[in-house]
């Protein structure tokens, strides 16, 4: 009896995730003043768009199998970001024909990244991690305002028009929650589940050779999940760019490394082919969460930075552990 509580707590990951949000909401809002305020709450969930957009990112890459994973969603942001400021702030483009051209720019930088992966065969780490480094560095380079000097400089003199997706709110809810983060997680749940392009993901990460021998093309599966995370870090680059009122060539940095979290948190195998996008949305929940409540109780950014590598290795350890269990 015991060890069917314990399959069930453990075994299922969206009951155990939905229990640790609990535990962590009510230890939250005991211990740490001013957590538990709606004021406080709402702001959270405007975080965690732009974080959750990422994870979603790093997710359908995972998925795809083949040591999948994407180093530079951070730094394709950050790219987006700048180019959307500069194109507004500075060349003077409507905000509408600036974030197309954005998110073109972050649709790009996806399709290079998947290229090389499914059609040059370098293993995504690399490509990834060169990626990285490139659209970082891109960022630094299109920052640079001559008339201030050869250092990159952000932008904030943006229209009022521009803030509307990222401050407004409809009924104390923010407007990107509504209208962006959850049509984005419906669309995916339905791609995944409902859709011929979902199931060749799962055979595709799954098992490569009997994919390929059913008929799917694998190099097409792959290019297609990395320009769809071009351009999910390309809206999260506009979303939070309107929240903040400011264009930065950093403002993505780190932000890889907590998609990467939620992603494997959430329940995304890191071996590829299995994976929800209802484990991911509850990662996204206690990460953000666990982020909150670090920052309003004063802990340094360096504990904080710790308490995300034991969230990862914990989760990784829990996948493994799952995986054993399931061949007993």
């Amino acid at each position: 009896m015991k060890r069917d509580i314990w399959d069930t707590i453990i075994g299922n990951r969206v009951f155990f995730l939905s229990l640790l949000f609990v535990i962590l909401f009510i230890l939250l809002s005991f211990t740490v003043p001013g957590f538990l305020n709606l004021y406080n709450l709402t702001n959270m969930t405007q975080y965690g768009v732009e974080l959750g957009l990422l994870a979603l990112a790093e997710a359908l890459v995972i998925l795809s199998g083949g040591g999948g994973i994407d180093l530079s969603v951070g730094s394709m942001m950050s790219l987006v970001a700048i180019v959307i400021g500069v194109l507004i702030g500075r060349v003077g483009l409507s905000p509408s024909l600036a974030v197309v051209i954005g998110m073109l720019t972050g649709l790009a930088a996806g399709l290079f990244n998947g290229l090389l992966v499914s059609v040059g065969k370098i293993l995504p780490l690399i490509v990834t991690l060169a990626g990285m480094y490139i659209y970082r560095s891109l960022a630094l380079i299109i920052a640079v305002d001559p008339q201030f000097g050869p250092n990159p400089m952000p932008v904030s003199n943006f229209p009022k028009s521009f803030y509307f997706i990222g401050q407004h709110r409809i009924g104390g809810i923010p407007f990107q929650v509504l209208f962006i983060f959850v049509p984005v997680l419906l669309i995916l749940h339905f791609l995944l589940s409902r859709t011929a392009w979902g199931r060749k993901l799962y055979g595709v990460g799954s098992n490569e050779t009997a994919a390929t021998f059913s008929g799917i093309d694998v190099s097409r599966v792959r290019l297609t999940v990395y320009a769809l995370s071009g351009l999910l870090s390309a809206l999260a680059a506009w979303v939070i760019t309107s929240r903040i009122a400011s264009a930065r060539p950093d403002i993505g940095t780190g932000y890889e490394l907590q998609a990467i979290t939620i992603a494997v948190l959430g329940g995304i195998s890191i071996q590829g082919g299995e994976g929800t996008v209802g484990g991911v949305l509850l990662s996204v929940a206690i990460i953000t969460m666990l982020n909150n409540g670090l920052q309003l109780a004063g802990i340094h950014q360096i504990w904080q930075l710790g308490a995300l590598g034991l969230v990862l290795i914990g989760s990784v350890l829990l996948n493994q552990f799952l995986i054993r269990r399931r061949k007993i």
